[in-house]
């Protein structure tokens, strides 16, 4: 059976006019990899549909050790609506840039655009003059300028590259790359296919920002309901059922509130397509295929699985790992999962659906174009739980200390033997910029995620991570440092140890340190 994007949704938000009123298809994207531009010492593969399937059409590759970008506007049209888009060399994704580990590569990069733009080169080690954050490594590329990135590539795998600039990677402005290692790769498939997942908004993303500061919870059609007061009255009596939600209205957060965006205005891409174009990937039975999974959405977390066909992860964020086989993962934005497949079928459908479950992103693995296999039906939300939140709270504006302390405590900082590790909170995490603090944060690294932990599939956790590299895994590192990532949820900010960038001072590293930073998330959204 055939599940549209529309009849997804729908089930989830059977009371959104905005729903209603919308269809999402691409109608002007087809070909979007065609423009070009001198290349210099570059190799531009165009790839055909025998090589990597149907959708697209043509896609682009670029290979060597000099590369030309240019960023422009393009017309798209992923809705029924015509919008414009930010592209680089025409093409959305960005064209994949192959490397070599050792090699310098120089990348030119032109703006045609009527705004400043950047290139930062996510997860690469490189100088910070060549890093493309604003304001920090460098200013910008201005209207009308060429800035040259050169640097010597450090590491292998999979990564990706995207604007640091306002919201320009939210309209489409980012792109894999892919680094042979200098030894040539240890691991072997016959396949090898990128999975770039992404998403759209009709909306101009500077407004959708403006909403969220507004009313963070415009977006979030998952309402607890009347019906459902009533089945959880039934299953844990008026008393649980009315105390489940005095929770969260205590918060002023709501169980269901997984995500700031959602189906309601975003459109989920699989390399650059909408569920109803289909992307293929094509491959021969008893062939292996490698899989690079790449999240490059501002705000959506997915779960990534293939119905029938188990994955084993790799790689994750370009590092070698210790092979673990899953049925599942979570990623998100930014991440990146190398997984490989050993399809014995004519067709498996790659299903990305969204965290918060309004949406999904989709493609087909195929022995040829054309083919499809079953979508799988929608998944309720699950709610978040008071553990999900913030672990064991100290306080919430300042006025609740020790509400809930002692509950909620799944896997808090501890040693077998021993109290909870309480967290150090710097002063400047109690002003008006934090509205809470976790005393007893959780370090429960086998919990799969809210929604992930009912199934009997098999999901991949941080607890599955083990490097490959044994030897640096089991130094010890020479200082640890805390932070804590902080925030105002009434305000949309964010923070970390309570200071917004513009007030923030640099944390300090000593060159060729081994040093362990522990990241607390003190906030009631996921990072």
């Amino acid at each position: 059976m055939k599940y549209s994007v529309s009849s997804y949704r729908r089930g989830e938000l059977e009371n959104s006019s905005l729903l209603r009123s919308r269809r999402r298809f691409v109608q002007g994207l087809l070909g979007s990899g065609l423009a070009g531009t001198g290349l210099g010492s570059c190799v531009t593969r165009t790839l055909n549909v025998e090589q990597t399937g149907v959708g697209s059409n043509l896609r682009r590759e670029l290979a060597g050790r000099e590369f030309n970008l240019v960023i422009e506007e393009k017309a798209v049209n992923y809705t029924g609506s015509p919008r414009t888009a930010t592209a680089i060399n025409g093409s959305i994704p960005a064209p994949t840039l192959r490397w070599k580990e050792g090699d310098e590569v120089t990348v030119n990069v032109t703006n045609r655009l009527s705004e400043p733009t950047s290139i930062h080169w996510h997860g690469m080690i490189l100088p910070y003059q060549m890093d493309g954050v604003p304001g920090i490594s460098f200013p910008g590329i201005a209207p009308g300028q060429t800035f040259r990135y050169r640097f010597k590539v450090q590491q292998s795998g999979t990564y990706w590259y995207h604007s640091h600039s306002a919201f320009q990677e939210m309209t489409g402005m980012y792109g894999a790359i892919i680094i042979e290692p200098a030894d040539g790769e240890s691991i072997a498939v016959d396949r090898d296919h990128l999975v770039m997942l992404s998403e759209w908004t009709d909306e101009n993303p500077k407004y959708v920002f403006q909403k969220l500061k507004t009313m963070g919870h415009l977006y979030n059609f998952n309402q607890s309901t009347l019906p459902q007061l009533m089945r959880d009255i039934q299953e844990y009596g008026l008393q649980a059922a009315i105390n489940r939600r005095d929770m969260f209205n205590v918060m002023r957060m709501k169980p269901t509130d997984l995500g700031d965006l959602s189906a309601a205005t975003l459109t989920y891409l699989m390399n650059g397509l909408t569920p109803e174009d289909n992307e293929t990937r094509l491959y021969e039975k008893g062939q292996s295929v490698r899989l690079r999974f790449i999240n490059a959405a501002g705000n959506t977390f997915f779960d990534v699985r293939i119905p029938e066909l188990p994955m084993t992860v790799v790689r994750v964020d370009g590092l070698d790992i210790e092979p673990v086989t899953i049925d599942e993962f979570r990623v998100g934005p930014g991440e990146a999962f190398d997984v490989i497949v050993r399809p014995v079928d004519d067709a498996y459908t790659i299903f990305a659906e969204t965290m918060e479950r309004t949406g999904y992103a989709r493609g087909t693995l195929a022995v040829r174009p054309g083919l499809s296999a079953p979508i799988p039906e929608p998944r309720q939300i699950q709610w978040l739980s008071m553990a999900d939140m913030m672990g064991n709270m100290a306080a919430m504006d300042g006025s609740a200390t020790g509400m809930m302390h002692g509950e909620g405590d799944h896997g808090t900082m501890q040693m077998a033997g021993s109290d909870p590790v309480r967290a150090r909170h710097a002063t400047t995490e109690f002003g008006p910029s934090t509205d809470m603090r976790v005393d007893y944060p959780r370090t429960n690294l086998d919990d799969p995620g809210v929604g992930l932990r009912e199934t009997s599939r098999r999901v991949l956790t941080l607890a599955d991570l083990r490097s490959l590299d044994r030897e640096a895994e089991a130094q010890a590192p020479e200082r640890e440092i805390e932070l804590h990532l902080t925030g105002n949820m009434e305000r949309y900010s964010w923070s970390i140890d309570g200071l917004e960038y513009s007030k923030s001072t640099p944390v300090h590293f000593r060159h060729g340190e081994r040093l362990r930073v522990h990241l607390h998330n003190d906030t009631m959204m996921t990072h």
